[in-house]
């Protein structure tokens, strides 16, 4: 349905970049000129109503982050009928006002808090602080965003397909789960495999959940949970993820029950080169956390699981997906090479 979604969009706009599943930046340079934007934004709502079913929210705006500032805004207010419009300053400046600093695309909860410390609450009052003010006290994006809110666009449209927005990890187990260290086990694993995805994009991730849920059909009692983490800080490393998952878990694990399928799913992404760190935490990212997690994946590279945490437990756990079907990997593995006698 996501795919359908974007592939009509592409068809309505001269470039498209596909920020997550359910987000897609268009270029619509020249549109306005031949048919108002806010009736263009509802020929869109109605396209993709008629052929998807979906219903959508479309925000214009001279940059990215008035753009998602105008989307959040026909999300937010039914009045808009669905779409909004920031093409006008004045309209950019009204809505500016109306909106809180943490509700900017771009800005977390720890900026959020520095900001309220220096008097900024609104998206107006951060679009008319001073450059060099923000400068000193925060880092290059947080002064893209401040340009960004001024109608200067800093973030260009990507044609290449960016990073994944979420990487999960899930997996049906080949015997129901009925003890607590079983489960501790698979979700180890499953943040292990999650956190060697997020470092091949080299991205860092912030959100972290974690979920368990009973087989969906038979006379068995059914249970199915979820908990989420918010990290202190972006990270890549694989001893964070697991901390965090297992964290999770111990909120949602009940006894009695036959769990038939876990996962781990991380979310809020930052490109390594440009991930925010925050200097008045109390959390900081672990020392060499880089290098070692580097070393890990060169080993594993040439054989996956050569190295790996001794939380996962044994290899050939009873709970381990049933393999007995799997394919031969004839072109990565000597012993699956068929002989001919």
């Amino acid at each position: 349905m996501s795919a359908r979604m974007m592939a009509i969009l592409g068809e309505m706009a001269a470039g498209q970049e596909v920020y997550s599943i359910d987000e897609s930046f268009l270029d619509v340079t020249g549109i306005d000129s031949l048919i108002p934007l806010e009736t263009f934004g509802q020929q869109m709502r109605e396209r993709i109503r008629k052929e998807t079913g979906l219903i959508i929210g479309v925000g214009f705006g001279p940059t990215k982050t008035l753009a998602k500032l105008a989307n959040h805004a026909a999300k937010k207010w039914t009045q808009t009928m669905g779409v909004v419009d920031l093409s006008s300053r004045t309209r950019q400046r009204k809505l500016l006002d109306l909106t809180d600093v943490s509700d900017i695309w771009g800005i977390g909860p720890r900026i959020t808090k520095r900001m309220y410390q220096l008097g900024i609450t609104t998206a107006l009052q951060l679009a008319d602080s001073n450059i060099s003010m923000i400068r000193k006290n925060f880092d290059v994006i947080v002064e893209r965003t401040t340009r960004e809110l001024n109608g200067e666009s800093c973030i260009a449209l990507e044609d290449a397909p960016p990073p994944k927005q979420h990487i999960l990890n899930s997996r049906s187990f080949g015997e129901r789960v009925t003890k607590l260290e079983d489960m501790q086990q698979a979700i180890v694993l499953y943040a292990t495999r999650a956190a060697e995805k997020l470092r091949e994009q080299n991205s860092r991730c912030r959100h972290i959940s974690v979920s368990i849920a009973t087989g969906r059909h038979g006379d068995e009692p059914q249970y199915s949970n979820t908990a989420s983490r918010i990290c202190d800080y972006p990270t890549n490393d694989t001893r964070d993820i697991i901390e965090s998952a297992l964290r999770g878990l111990s909120t949602i694990w009940l006894e009695g029950y036959r769990y038939a399928k876990a996962g781990v799913m991380l979310g809020d992404f930052y490109q390594s080169g440009v991930a925010q760190f925050d200097m008045f935490s109390e959390q900081q990212p672990r020392a060499n956390a880089d290098a070692l997690m580097a070393a890990l994946d060169t080993i594993n590279r040439s054989g996956k699981g050569k190295v790996w945490f001794a939380g996962q437990g044994e290899r050939d756990s009873a709970w381990q997906m049933k393999r007995e079907m799997l394919s031969p990997r004839y072109t990565t593995r000597l012993k699956d090479i068929p002989s001919i006698k």
